[in-house]
Formats: C-alpha cells, sequence, structure tokens
C-alpha cells in the first residue's frame, strides 16, 4: 500500500498540477481573461450570479392547428390536380378547425379517397397512429378532420424543434452557456446569462422566421384592397411598407419558394443605396425553382413574406439565377441582423409568446460571489483549524489534500466548460466541508492499530486500507444520491448535482490516493519509529 515507485508520484504530481492551472484563468478578474481568448477553459458564471435575461415562452398551438390546416389544403388541391384522371374539386373551407371540400364528379369519391389516405399516412401498409380522419358526407363532400393523437404528436415535435431553433438564434448573439429546456407540453424556459437586454432576446425569439415568396395577384382591386377581401385562390396579407399607399396587398396563396431551402442568410447593404438588407441563398433545388419561376414571371411583382407580412414586393425584371436574392425594407443594421440570424438558424414551426420575464442584475449575482467566497474561505479555515489541531502532521497532510481538491474541483469544471450556480456554490462548500471526512477515517483507524501495538509502517499501511472500503461505499452511497439529482432534477438541483458529483470523485483522489503518497515519500525518507495522531 505504502508502495509508490516513482513513475506514480510524477503521475499523481502531473495530474494535480494540470487540474490546478485549468483552474486558475477562473480566479482571474474578467478583464484578464478577455485577452486570453475563448480557447482558456474557464468557469461560466449562471443567470443567479452572472445577472442576464430570463423568459418563459409559450407555444400557440391554435396557430400551429391552422398552419396544419393550410398545409393539408395546399397538399389536397396539388395532389387532386396531379391525379390522372384529374380529380376535378371545388372551393376547399377550413373553418371550424376542419378541412372540407366537394367533388365535382360523385364518381370519382373512392380514387379521391386513396389520395387523401397517401397524403395523411393513412393508406395500404402504415401503421401506428392516425393523424387525421377523413369522412364522406352526402356522397360527395369530403371532411378532413386533425386527430388529438396527431395533434399532440405535431405540438410535440414542434416543441422539439422550436427548442433547437431557440438555441441556435441564442448562440448566434455570442452569449455564453444559455440554459434552454421544455417546460410542459408547451412551454420553453429561457435564461441567458450576461445578457441585460430582454427586449432584444424577446425580439429574436418572437420571430418565427417562416419565409415565403409568392406573387402579387394584381387583379385585386382598390375596394378588395379596402375591405380585405382576396380573390379566389389569393390572400390580403399587411404590407406596412408599401410605397403604393394601402397597408396590405393581395398576394396567390401557392408559394413560389420557402425558407425551408435557405441555407444561409446574412447581414448586408444595398449597393445603390448603402441600406441594410439581408441576403440569402438558397439550395440547389431551391436555387432551380426561383430561378424557373422568375423566369416565366418576368415583369410581374413578387412579394417577399416573413411571417405572413410582406417585406417588400419588387417587380421580377429579369431571371434571378445563381439561387441568391436580397430582402430590402425600412431595416436598421440591427434588425437586419436579427432577421438573418432568424432565418439562418431556421423557422420556428410554431409561434411562441413571451408571458414571463425578468432581468437579474449583476449587482445580485456579485453580492452571491462574494458570500460564496466567504463561505468557502470559512469552511477551508475552520477544517484546516481542526484537522491539524486533532491530528498534527497527518492533519497537515489532509489539509493540504482540502486545499488542492479546491482548484481540482474548479480546474475540473473549467475543463468541462460547466456553468456554476449558487446551488453550485452550496454543493462547493458542502464538498469542502465532507473532503476530509475520508482522513478523518483513516486517521483514527491510524491510531487505532497504533493502540494495538503494530509498527508504524503496518499501522499506515493498514489504516489506508481497512478505512479505504468503508470510504469507498460512503462516496459510492453519496454518489448515487448526486446522478438522481443529475438525471431527474433541472435548474438548480442538476447544479447542484454536477458540482457535488465533480468533488466526491476529487476529493476521493485527493484524500486517499495524494495524502498517501505524501505519507509513503516522508515514512520512506525519515523511516520515523513513532507518530503522534
Amino acid at each position: 500500500m505504502l508502495d509508490f515507485p516513482r513513475w506514480k508520484v510524477w503521475s499523481i504530481i502531473a495530474t494535480l498540477a494540470v487540474l490546478v492551472a485549468l483552474a486558475i484563468p477562473s480566479f482571474l478578474p474578467e478583464r484578464v481573461t478577455a485577452g486570453l481568448g475563448s480557447r482558456v477553459p474557464h468557469i461560466n458564471f449562471g443567470l443567479d450570479l452572472a445577472g442576464g435575461s430570463y423568459l418563459l415562452l409559450e407555444a400557440d398551438t391554435a396557430d400551429l392547428a391552422n398552419s396544419r390546416l393550410e398545409a393539408m389544403r395546399d397538399q389536397v388541391t396539388a395532389e387532386m390536380r396531379r391525379a390522372k384522371p384529374r380529380i376535378a374539386i371545388g372551393d376547399i373551407s377550413t373553418r371550424d378547425s376542419q378541412l372540407s371540400f366537394m367533388l365535382r364528379d360523385p364518381s370519382q369519391v373512392d380514387a379521391a379517397r386513396e389520395r387523401l389516405l397517401t397524403i395523411t399516412g393513412g393508406g395500404a401498409g402504415m401503421t401506428g397512429q392516425r393523424e387525421w380522419d377523413i369522412q364522406v358526407v352526402d356522397s360527395s363532400r369530403f371532411v378532413v378532420r386533425p386527430t388529438e393523437a396527431g395533434l399532440r404528436q405535431a405540438i410535440d415535435t414542434a416543441m422539439g424543434d422550436a427548442t433547437e431553433v431557440v438555441r441556435r438564434r441564442i448562440d448566434e448573439l455570442g452569449t455564453r452557456e444559455p440554459t434552454i429546456i421544455r417546460q410542459g407540453t408547451d412551454r420553453i424556459v429561457v435564461q441567458v446569462p450576461g445578457l441585460q437586454n430582454p427586449q432584444a432576446l424577446k425580439d429574436l425569439l418572437g420571430k418565427t422566421a417562416r419565409l415565403e415568396f409568392k406573387l402579387v395577384d394584381l387583379t385585386a382591386t382598390p375596394e378588395q384592397l379596402a375591405k380585405k377581401q382576396a380573390p379566389v385562390g389569393s390572400q390580403i396579407l399587411p404590407y406596412p411598407g408599401n410605397p403604393a399607399g394601402p397597408p396590405v396587398i393581395a398576394v396567390k396563396r401557392s408559394v413560389i419558394i420557402s425558407g425551408d431551402q435557405l441555407i444561409d442568410a446574412s447581414q448586408t447593404f444595398d449597393p445603390q443605396d448603402n441600406l441594410p438588407q439581408v441576403a440569402i441563398t438558397f439550395d440547389g433545388a431551391g436555387g432551380r425553382r426561383f430561378a424557373r419561376v422568375t423566369q416565366e414571371n418576368t415583369g410581374k411583382p413578387f412579394a417577399i413574406i416573413v411571417d405572413n407580412q410582406v417585406i417588400s414586393a419588387p417587380n421580377i425584371n429579369e431571371p434571378i439565377l445563381g439561387g441568391r436574392a436580397s430582402i430590402s425594407g425600412n431595416f436598421t443594421v440591427e434588425s437586419a441582423n436579427q432577421l438573418a440570424i432568424a432565418l439562418r438558424s431556421g423557422k420556428l414551426d410554431i409561434n411562441l409568446r413571451v408571458i414571463e420575464e425578468s432581468t437579474v442584475g449583476p449587482e445580485l449575482g456579485q453580492d452571491s460571489i462574494r458570500a460564496g467566497v466567504l463561505a468557502s474561505a470559512v469552511a477551508v479555515a475552520l477544517v484546516v483549524a481542526f484537522m491539524l489541531v486533532t491530528y498534527g502532521r497527518f492533519g497537515f497532510y489532509a489539509n493540504l489534500a482540502v486545499v488542492i481538491n479546491v482548484f481540482v474541483i474548479v480546474g475540473v469544471l473549467a475543463l468541462l466548460n460547466g456553468t456554476l450556480t449558487l446551488p453550485g456554490i452550496a454543493g462547493f462548500v458542502l464538498t469542502i466541508g465532507t473532503a476530509v471526512d475520508a482522513n478523518v477515517l483513516i486517521n483514527e483507524r491510524i491510531r487505532e492499530e497504533r493502540h494495538r501495538g503494530r509498527s508504524v509502517v503496518q499501522a499506515v499501511e493498514l489504516g489506508y486500507k481497512e478505512a479505504s472500503r468503508t470510504i469507498f461505499e460512503a462516496n459510492v452511497t453519496h454518489a448515487i444520491s448526486g446522478v438522481i439529482m443529475l438525471v431527474l432534477g433541472s435548474g438548480p438541483v442538476k447544479g447542484f448535482a454536477v458540482v457535488l458529483l465533480i468533488g466526491i470523485a476529487t476529493s476521493v483522489f485527493t484524500a486517499v490516493t495524494f495524502t498517501r503518497m505524501l505519507v509513503a515519500l516522508w515514512i520512506r525518507r525519515t523511516k520515523p519509529k513513532t507518530i503522534n495522531i
């Protein structure tokens, strides 16, 4: 047990030296670490320590249901038109949260049903729950309703995608360690440490970023626009920056191209007037489609729509080739950049609205940090004094292990690019207080073996050997509790569990392996006949 070859001694020293070195940047002032670059590992502070913005977002599930109906209407129209022979249908209604349409030829009911089953995933060979319910009423009218199971699945999928989109958008802001988690079925909690402008965050996350290009309906009369009544096959959309006058415009319902085929978006400047704009690039299929549509509609205006609002409606003066276009409007540099981030990070399939917000000032966090540092210092001082008075030299070794353990915990957190929160500080202080438990067990066992008349070497060897079993069992049960908190907990509980688990692992290493090495080297060097413990 006390045989420490040189390679093992240097391995332990090197491991501890690296972890202590990793901890040093976290103790330096921010003005110093800012010049070291982002590659230097350091601990990030959570919202409760660094201050920042907190938002609780709630999904508009009713809007998602309407969007699904609108998408289903477009699919039905296209599918019936592609059928051979073509299936003629009347106007499609989406009133009362259902899709309904009439067949012009009742003899095509079976063919229409087969087409609908293909669209809704209810055809032959399909398994799983149905997302749509299809009924035939009055021998020629179809009614398609979303099922509850289908709507729940759609909401769950949309919320999962929305969480990732929110995460990508916040990462684009350059913030560190945001907390983005789902809460329940239709809410997302967003915590962004260090961001003191919640309005900018709300503006960014409030954009659905649903980009669409549609042709302008030139048949709409001024009277129809005034009454917001669109011609058949078209819709009225708001157009706040309309240079022609009315703040609305009629556009075709069919989408030329959508943001799903977007691969890049960036804020640039218009070379003609140097005003901010957003440059966009489509993928190969999108670029080819865009080129074909602009070739077929040269001389006609088309609308650029973001979140059901027309940004601009320029004329197609010539075919737009190469899959590149630009969005201009009444942009500022900031608003153009926000739109570019929203488009680049992907559209939200579900609208999110802010139902709760708060801003935590950095002053509160500084007070918490000072209180945590004070608590840690007091804990270390009291533990050091107790161990030194009680166990002498062996207490000094235990104290050295505690001090190194403090740096090692910080070093491991920095290596993992972890975030320290207020509960994490509590776990940190608790770990310091219990870090010497292993040394207390070892020292008491050594004392017992000496009272039994064993030699110094035998007492120390048996003390470490016998106590190690108890230390291992105690820390395993301790770690089980920490793992359960880490897996099942969230937010503050998880922050506490992370620091606690790191502390358990590092304290066992420093309190047992490191102190055993120090004792072994001392005994080998001095060969004491007796020890005071």
